[in-house]
C-alpha cells in the first residue's frame, strides 16, 4: 500500500455546487481535492466567465477545487480551458467522459464518447500540443463493454494525463447494479497513470477491501457516499465510527448551516426540490424505510417539509 491515501469530492450535477460544498466542508473533514459539476466547453465568443458562479475563489476557500468539462469537440475544449486560466487562474481542469446519463450520452459526450476513441485522440492532441493544464480524466470501465475501455486507454497512455479517474461500471449501468472490480484491475494493468478509483465506497469495509485488491491505488473519489454520511472520510482515515452521539450533534451543525446557505440563494420555497434531492441521500444516515422517504417527498410546501425533517434531524 502506497503513503497516506487522498480523497476527492465526486461532483453530482446539480447537487454539489458551492452552497452545498461549503456547509460539507466546514463540519466535516478529510477531502483533499474537489472536482466542480461540469460546465459546458463553449467557443471564446460564446463564454462568460460571469456564470461560473461556481468556480469564483472567494467561493472555494476550504479546499482546492478542479473544475469539470463536458464537451466534444477540441475548439470548444481548448477555449474554456484558457479561459479558465485567464479569468481565474486554474491551471488543472477535469475532461468528463463518464457521465451515463441518457441525454448526455445521446450527444456523444460523457460516456457516450468512450467508444470513439479516435475522436477523444484527436481533442487530446491538440489540448497538449497547445496548451500545459494538468489535465485529470474521468471515465468507466466502458460505455457498452470493458473492450472500448481498452481502446481508450491505449489512447491515454500516449498523453501525460495528470490523474485518470474511473467509476468501476460501465455507462449502460448508470448506477446501477454492481461494480466491478476485476474488470478495474484488468483495465489498469495496461496502464501507467495515476488512478483515483470511484464507485460505490460507502463503508469502512468497503475501504479496507478496496486497498486489499487495488494497492497501488492511493486516490479515492468519493460521491454519494459522502452525502449519505458525511462523516465517511474522517472514519475511512480513522478506520472506525465516530461516536454516534457526537456524530449526530455534528450532523445538525452541518444541517442547520446547509439550510441557511440554501435559503440565502433561493427562496425558501424554490429550495424545496434540492432540499429533497439531498434527503434521498439523507435518508441513509437516519436510516429512513421508503416509505418514510417518499412522505417527505411528497411534501409541497417548505414549512410542511421543515418540520418533518428538523423533527428527524433534531428528534424535535
Amino acid at each position: 500500500m502506497v503513503g497516506n491515501p487522498t480523497f476527492w469530492f465526486a461532483p453530482l450535477h446539480g447537487i454539489t455546487y458551492y452552497y452545498m460544498r461549503n456547509p460539507l466542508f466546514n463540519h466535516a473533514h478529510g477531502f483533499d481535492i474537489a472536482i466542480a459539476p461540469f460546465i459546458p466547453a463553449q467557443l471564446k465568443h460564446q463564454i462568460n466567465p460571469a456564470k461560473w458562479r461556481d468556480l469564483q475563489h472567494d467561493r472555494n476557500r476550504l479546499v482546492p477545487l478542479i473544475p469539470q468539462l463536458m464537451g466534444n469537440e477540441a475548439q470548444p475544449m481548448l477555449d474554456t480551458i484558457v479561459q479558465l486560466k485567464e479569468k481565474l487562474g486554474y491551471n488543472a481542469v477535469n475532461w468528463n467522459l463518464g457521465c451515463p446519463m441518457n441525454p448526455i450520452v445521446r450527444k456523444k459526450r460523457g460516456c457516450g464518447l468512450m467508444p470513439y476513441p479516435e475522436k477523444i485522440d484527436e481533442i487530446l492532441d491538440q489540448i497538449f500540443s497547445s496548451t500545459s493544464v494538468q489535465l485529470s480524466i474521468k471515465i468507466r470501465l466502458g460505455m457498452f463493454d470493458l473492450e472500448e475501455g481498452y481502446r481508450l486507454i491505449e489512447v491515454l497512455n500516449s498523453y501525460p494525463i495528470h490523474f485518470l479517474i474511473i467509476h468501476a461500471r460501465l455507462g449502460i449501468q448508470q448506477y446501477g447494479g454492481v461494480v466491478n472490480w476485476s474488470g478495474m484491475e484488468q483495465l489498469i494493468a495496461h496502464t501507467g497513470h495515476e488512478i483515483v478509483y470511484n464507485g460505490d465506497l460507502f463503508d469502512i469495509d468497503t475501504f479496507r477491501q478496496l486497498q486489499a485488491t487495488f494497492p497501488d491505488i492511493n486516490h479515492w473519489m468519493i460521491g454519494r457516499g459522502a452525502l449519505r454520511n458525511p462523516f465517511l472520510i474522517e472514519e475511512l482515515k480513522l478506520g472506525k465510527p465516530i461516536d454516534p452521539e457526537l456524530k449526530m450533534k455534528r450532523f445538525q451543525a452541518y444541517y442547520k448551516e446547509l439550510e441557511s446557505s440554501l435559503f440565502q440563494l433561493r427562496t425558501e420555497q424554490t429550495a424545496l426540490p434540492k432540499l429533497k434531492e439531498l434527503w434521498h441521500y439523507f435518508a441513509h444516515f437516519f436510516n429512513l424505510n421508503e416509505e418514510q422517504l417518499l412522505d417527505l417527498l411528497r411534501v409541497k410546501h417548505i414549512d410542511e417539509f421543515k418540520n418533518k425533517t428538523h423533527s428527524i434531524v433534531w428528534g424535535t
